[in-house]
């Protein structure tokens, strides 16, 4: 029986658009491009959701390839407010999460993401109702390595027969199901559709 909804963050709760804070500092269709792939497209994004390297250490790397004082600092000014800029709620899931957590699931996080998450954690919708929250750089582990998935059951006393995975990427879908945790590609963003997926496949019953 299901008891416990584990949410993804990026493009389930919050949805991303890697450029919006580059246009806050340049309107250079040229040096947004270049921003995109040095920093955002690049190495040092994975290792910081990694928990590898400091951002301190990821601006040092991506300066040695950018080579230009002022990008380097517009790189920079990114890395420090993407949080503000990248990030908008996925209509809908606040009222999700909450009707989940009234209906009396458990509700957890499984996230890819940098250190930062700890900083704009209380914007996510629904935060408030959350029993749990495992991210990625403070475990050095990322989906869809298994290990990830057993830490989160481990952390917070869950089974995996009794969690449902909710994330947009097939790849981590999969590797939970091998761990045993079923779960749902939320792929479109249509909150309505997955609520009626939940209601289908969960034993209690919430708002329609």
């Amino acid at each position: 029986m299901i008891r416990n909804i584990v949410f993804d963050m990026g493009k389930v709760l919050l949805d991303y658009d890697a450029v919006a804070v580059c246009r806050q500092y340049t309107q250079d269709a040229g040096e947004i491009g270049l921003i995109r792939r040095e920093l955002f497209e690049g190495p040092e994004w994975k290792l910081l959701d990694q928990g590898l390297i400091t951002e301190a250490e990821a601006i040092k790397r991506i300066g040695g390839r950018l080579a230009d004082g002022r990008l380097v600092r517009l790189a920079e000014e990114c890395l420090v407010h993407w949080h503000e800029y990248n990030l908008s709620p996925v209509p809908g899931m606040d009222g999700l999460v909450r009707d989940l957590k009234q209906a009396g699931y458990g509700i957890y996080l499984c996230s890819n993401v940098s250190l930062r998450f700890r900083v704009f954690e209380k914007e996510m919708p629904g935060a408030e109702y959350f029993d749990g929250m495992l991210i990625s750089a403070e475990e050095k582990l990322v989906k869809p390595d298994p290990a990830i998935y057993e830490r989160l059951f481990a952390r917070f006393h869950l089974r995996p027969e009794e969690c449902f995975f909710i994330d947009d990427l097939p790849a981590n879908i999969e590797a939970a199901r091998r761990c045993g945790m079923d779960g749902y590609c939320f792929t479109d963003g249509d909150e309505t559709a997955l609520r009626e997926v939940l209601r289908r496949r969960l034993p209690v019953r919430f708002p329609a």
